[in-house]
């Protein structure tokens, strides 16, 4: 779907007249998912109630297909477009499928009165995100999980073509979280919805847009899709990043890696390592990992979990180098961890090590080593 849909001209946004963010300007196709995102309090919920008409636009334009924003009437608007903010909403003695209901208002008449085909689309709705059985329910009673979904219930029964979204995964547990996410997904493939949205989950960011606004400061500080906007060093710009580290690879946020000169080394290939890595990790002590080949998952977390890595280039038989950096790395450690390695033609002199590590009666599990320095 390569149709332009929604886009921003030189838009300023703030409070009382005040810009906070200027220069605003990105484009959105038809069917994508946008998602803003950056630290608390850098202007992505002003953002996003600047380009729902629910904050003045301090300067700039908001235009959906060719039409500029403000110049929509409301009831226009709310066909075109559904709001889903983090402010509560208080209605007083209305059950779910009432809130849900309030969807249809854009379609009918003056009173109100839905049809029995706005009836099934009530119900349509709250079964696509598994709330119907919060139907008669009271909308105060219900958990702030259940309200999100409700919600969603509710912009869904709308019929927009964009739903916007401020922080919708804040108040949910694991599965509600992918499972509002993967309802987002095919409500773009399937009917071309365009989704603008904020996220604290940077890495559910990454994994679920086709495009990133980063907000920080005064302006957009970047924009484009995940690919070009994901590296370790834009994630610690933009956060301003001390500890730890985020992984543009598996999506992950890791927490900073144990100070000091390493008391450990693993041996370890294929994705085997990594949870001796974070044993030590969490126990905060310092490790050395090796010969890891440059492609190996475990290669991927030690990076930022080990104070010290022995590395290889793949497809090629082990140098003597590597493995003189590996012994002198034993050498200086008080035990070997065998977290399990496969030994074949090409790293051979893995077996080496396991052997020299055997001698020195330096091999052990992590489980052993843990246990026998007290942790």
């Amino acid at each position: 779907m390569d149709e332009l849909y929604f886009r921003t001209s030189d838009l300023s946004v703030g409070y009382n007249g005040k810009s906070l963010i200027h220069d605003i300007n990105f484009e959105i196709r038809r069917g994508e998912i946008v998602t803003l995102i950056g630290p608390n309090g850098s202007g992505k919920s002003t953002i996003l109630k600047s380009i729902t008409r629910q904050l003045k636009l301090i300067g700039g334009k908001v235009w959906v297909r060719d039409e500029e924003l403000e110049k929509l009437d409301y009831k226009t608007l709310a066909t075109r477009m559904a709001v889903v903010l983090t402010e509560r909403m208080k209605p007083e003695l209305m059950t779910c499928r009432d809130v849900v209901s309030t969807g249809r208002y854009p379609y009918t008449g003056r009173l109100g009165l839905l049809t029995a085909e706005d009836e099934d689309k009530v119900t349509a709705a709250m079964e696509r995100v598994h709330a119907l059985e919060l139907a008669d329910r009271d909308f105060d009673a219900i958990s702030d999980g259940q309200r999100q979904r409700v919600l969603l219930a509710r912009a869904i029964c709308q019929e927009p073509e964009i739903i916007v979204l401020d922080e919708p995964t804040s108040y949910l547990d694991i599965r509600h979280k992918l499972e509002l996410l993967s309802i987002l997904r095919s409500m773009t493939k399937e009917k071309g919805i365009t989704v603008i949205m904020s996220l604290h989950e940077i890495d559910l960011a990454q994994k679920i847009s086709d495009k990133i606004v980063c907000v920080k400061g005064e302006t957009i500080s970047r924009f484009g899709s995940p690919a070009e906007v994901f590296s370790p060093q834009v994630v610690r710009d933009l956060y301003e990043l001390e500890q730890g580290s985020f992984d543009v690879d598996f999506g992950s946020i890791e927490l900073p890696r144990p100070a000091g000169e390493p008391r450990v080394m693993v041996l370890s290939n294929g994705g085997r390592g990594i949870g001796a890595y974070r044993q030590l990790q969490k126990a905060d002590v310092p490790f050395s990992a090796g010969i890891l080949y440059t492609n190996d998952m475990d290669y991927a977390v030690a990076r930022h979990l080990a104070a010290e890595i022995i590395e290889a280039a793949p497809f090629r038989p082990l140098s003597d180098d590597a493995l003189s950096r590996a012994e002198k790395s034993m050498d200086r450690c008080e035990a070997v961890v065998d977290a399990g390695m496969d030994v074949a033609e090409g790293n051979a002199p893995l077996a080496r090590l396991l052997e020299k590590a055997k001698n020195e009666r330096k091999l052990c599990t992590v489980g052993e080593y843990l246990q026998r320095i007290g942790k």
